[in-house]
């Protein structure tokens, strides 16, 4: 079981930067698989990036080369570093433990261009 508080969405305008952060409760953090995925109005949700225990990750085609994720595993968090953001970067984005099938409750990003 996993607990999951995401923070740092936000306003920022076309080509800026944003640090989103998930926090997770419980003393597995270290054997969870983590994802960030994202959902755009009227849009179905989409895998962004994930990170599993050995620090592997994988991207979505859309943000590669600006988004990179990370994970701390002593502060049970993790990261995404989203640069050069886009309109189209705009939406709520949610953190998932895949290994717990769990989620946070999302954090707003809206990009103005």
């Amino acid at each position: 079981q996993v607990h999951l508080v995401e923070s740092g969405g936000g306003l920022v305008q076309a080509g800026g930067s944003l640090r989103l952060s998930c926090v997770a409760s419980g003393s597995t953090f270290s054997i969870n698989t983590m994802a960030w995925y994202r959902q755009a109005p009227g849009k179905q949700r989409e895998l962004v990036a994930y990170i599993n225990i050995g620090g592997s990750t994988n991207y979505a085609d859309s943000v590669k080369g600006r988004f990179t994720i990370s994970r701390d595993n002593p502060k049970n968090t993790v990261y995404l570093q989203m640069n050069n953001l886009k309109s189209e970067d705009t939406a709520v984005y949610y953190c998932k433990s895949m290994t717990f099938d769990h989620w946070g409750q999302g954090t707003q990003v809206t990009v103005s261009s």
